[in-house]
This record gives C-alpha cells, structure tokens and sequence, in this order.
C-alpha cells in the first residue's frame, strides 16, 4: 500500500550562533496543505546548523507518527541541511554527522525528498522555532496553541504588517550587529582584471590603490560608525584598512578566513587566458560550487564555509556594535550571498568595484539584512 504524501516544512534558530537555540517543525497534508502535526522545542545553546538539523528530525518523526510509510517532501530555507541530506554535499562538521544520520534514519530510504526554500515561504517553522526560543527565555518548554488548525493555503498569504505571532518585534532583537564590508583598494593587477588570490605573489596597493584606501578611510570616518577594524591577512586588505584605523584610532585585527578564495595555477592570469590554458576547469568551476580552480586547494564551497566562520566569530565578538571588514571580492560576495540567502552561483553575478562598501546587518534571531551593495560614492 502506497503510504500519505506529506510535506515537512523545518527551521532551526540561534540568537547568537551558538546562543539560545529552538526549532520548529510542521506537517502538512501535500495536497490539501492542511496543517497535520507541529513540533518545536527550546534546546537551549547551540548552533543555528544543529537546530536546523534537530527541527528536520522533529518533523521526519512528526511525519513517520503518522503514517510509516509515508512520502514526504521536506522545504527548508537551510541550504546546507538541503544539500548535504540531498547526498550534494558532504556533512564533514563531527557535530552534524550523528544529526543527517539520524534522520536518514527515520523513514525508508528514497521516502523522502526534500527541497530549499526562501525563508518567507517558511514561515511557519520560522515561527515555532521563534516560539520556542521565546519559551526558552522564559524559562520553560514550548507547548502547543490551544487553538484550531491552521486551514489549508489556497493562495499565499499577504506580508503582515507586524511580526508574526511568535516573533520577537524588532525592537526585542536589540541593537543589530553591522559588518561594512570593505574590498581594498585597486593593486597593479585590479585594472588588468587578473586573479589574484591567496598564495599567489601577495601584492600591495598601487598609487590608485592607496588613493582609494584613503577615500573610504575619509568617509568611513566622517560617518563616525565604526568601532572595530578586522582584515584578511594579504597586503592589500591590511594597508586598506590600517588607513581607516588610523583616521579612527583603533588597531586592524587580523582574520586569518577572510583571505581571498586560493585561485591555484590561475593566479596572475586574465580571464581569457584562463579560458584559453584550462576551458575545461574554468567553465565546470563556473558551474559549480565543489569545483576548484585549476591547481587549487579550495572551492567556492569550501570558502563558504571558512567565511561563515569569520562572519560569525566577529558577530559574536562584536555584538551589537558596527564593524569594518576589510576583504576580497570572493569572501564580500560570498557574505552577501549568505546574507541573501542567494544560490552559491550567484556570485558570479554580482559586480563588486575596488574600493566599494557593502553592509549587512545581523539580528540575534539569525536573521541578516543586506543595507548597500557596491557603494563607490567616496570615490566621486
């Protein structure tokens, strides 16, 4: 007998990461979208990954209660969950490995699908996780509505002009952390459009380059915002921002997973004479984000990861407070797409100039609001 088709919609939180952690999880009829069974649980503190994983495990048992042979579909607007449950990517964190194999566990193999979503079209568990959070502030465990079923969705729901219920109100989320993210200035081979990464001749500002640092330096203070300095370790990242630190007074820590993505034998090559020396490297490493340049020892995956890394260390460092990074274009496009919640092939889309802001905003619910993308008025 052919088992219930359902959908699993699953979301995790930490406010911090680690910090006080929840997840929500909800069941749905995959016809009707009638709500079936939700789940949700304060965990208390750990990561956003591991109450990602533990909501996608809440919601598969929800499921199996159910019906055991059930097919279900899971949504989730983790990327990382998605991928490494799809069999895309691998689950190399030691934390997360006894998490995706529980849940591979929990209903028969090939039962079970799954798909990433934005996070607006997963409200719901967003909702319950914030709800279990919330309980966790309060001292006790999340308990269940006394309320009707959630009817099923025929049409998708307008923005709300509050907070969904459940959701702490902007103003509880406390003051967000800022990241202005800062690509150095031009180097002699910026205009020459070359690759330039990380274990390649390490070059230094040109004339135009140090013009630039001092602009952005000149604006940066005037604005009168930033309270900490961090950079990549290249040279090119730390002149940049020692001249900001300077105008402001303060010391350039250094980032050793802010560097730039390793190009391996592409490095000091154009763009066509990569094309024309490794077609084959280049357009599969265009195609995806496990592909490694030529000679490389990283992929744009990999950075992904050692980038979250950095991001999440300043954020926990610096709460609340307004931050200068000062990288390269891989790592600055590579947090905004994580901001964005983008696609990893999205940052072949994205124009990043030297000498250019971008911010993102971080909130203590994890979410991220990307605020300036490509900001090259201090030039002018």
């Amino acid at each position: 007998m052919t088992g219930a088709r359902y959908v699993v919609e699953a979301d995790g939180g930490s406010r911090g990461n680690p910090g006080p952690a929840g997840y929500g999880a909800v069941v749905r009829d995959a016809d009707t979208g009638q709500v079936l069974a939700e789940a949700a649980e304060y965990l208390g503190h750990t990561t956003n990954n591991v109450a990602e994983y533990r909501g996608l495990i809440a919601g598969l048992k929800a499921a199996r209660d159910l019906d055991p042979d059930a097919r279900v579909e899971v949504r989730m607007d983790s990327k990382l969950v998605v991928e490494q449950m799809s069999g895309r990517w691998q689950v190399k964190h030691p934390a997360m490995r006894p998490l995706a194999a529980e849940a591979r566990g929990i209903l028969p193999a090939g039962n079970v699908t799954y798909e990433w979503i934005p996070r607006e079209r997963n409200k719901t568990a967003d909702r319950l996780a914030n709800e279990a959070m919330d309980a966790g502030r309060q001292g006790r465990q999340w308990e269940p509505a006394q309320a009707a079923p959630e009817p099923a969705a025929t049409a998708p729901a307008p923005e709300p002009a509050a907070p969904p219920a459940g959701r702490a109100a902007p103003a509880d989320l406390g003051t967000p952390t800022t990241l202005v993210l800062l690509r150095h200035g031009e180097t002699p081979l910026t205009p020459l459009k070359r690759f330039s990464g990380s274990t390649g001749s390490d070059p230094g500002l040109s004339e135009k380059g140090r013009w630039q640092a001092e602009r952005a330096a000149e604006s940066l203070a005037a604005r009168g915002t930033v309270q900490a300095v961090v950079a990549s370790p290249m040279l090119r990242t730390r002149q940049t921002a020692e001249a900001t630190a300077r105008r402001l007074g303060l010391e350039v820590r250094i980032e050793e997973d802010l560097r730039e993505l390793d190009f391996g034998a592409w490095e000091g090559l154009g763009f066509a004479e990569v094309m024309e020396r490794h077609p084959a490297d280049l357009t599969t490493w265009l195609g995806s984000a496990d592909a490694k340049p030529t000679g490389s020892t990283e992929s744009l995956s990999t950075l992904a990861r050692r980038v979250a890394r950095a991001r999440d260390r300043i954020v926990q460092q610096y709460a609340g407070q307004t931050v200068l990074v000062v990288s390269h274009v891989s790592p600055i496009k590579t947090l905004v797409r994580l901001a964005l919640g983008a696609p990893p092939d999205s940052v072949h889309r994205m124009e990043l100039s030297a000498a250019s802001l971008c911010a993102v905003q971080y909130y203590r619910d994890g979410n991220a609001s990307l605020r300036l993308l490509n900001d090259t008025s201090h030039l002018r």
